[in-house]
């Protein structure tokens, strides 16, 4: 089915005034936005479990963030509340997924407790190499 002209203007117009109000939706709330996540992710291993909260099993980003997996389901719970994350169900429950990258909002990411033992252990073997 054609459209009429008209029509089709009227909806490219829309079109166009909704992407012009989304780009001053996301500026104006940038600020909003920072401070929320910085309430509500005050430890580093908040941080790290909402970064990792794409998807993942509670147990993944548990041992990742270094605390326990009923501890990663209420923050999930939490940001779900809050906004900041949205629920996956899954086979077997629910998860979530986070809405925003912290890295977005110059949030730095803490290393993962995983992370940390790695580089440990390779600062073990750097030191064991000097002595052979």
């Amino acid at each position: 089915m054609v459209m009429p002209k008209e029509i089709e203007d009227k909806q490219n117009k829309i079109i166009e005034i909704l992407i012009e109000m989304l780009k001053w939706i996301k500026v104006t709330s940038i600020p909003h936005v920072k401070k929320l996540l910085i309430e509500l992710l005050p430890s580093d291993e908040e941080k790290i479990a909402y970064h990792y909260s794409d998807g993942r099993t509670s147990q993944e980003i548990s041992q990742l963030a270094g605390v326990s997996y009923v501890t990663i389901t209420k923050w999930w719970k939490s940001w779900i509340r809050a906004g900041i994350a949205e629920p996956i169900s899954v086979k077997g429950g629910e998860r979530a997924k986070r809405v925003f990258s912290l890295d977005d909002f110059d949030i730095e990411v803490p290393q993962t407790k995983g992370a940390e033992v790695k580089k440990k252990e390779a600062e073990i073997t750097k030191e064991e190499q000097k002595w052979e």
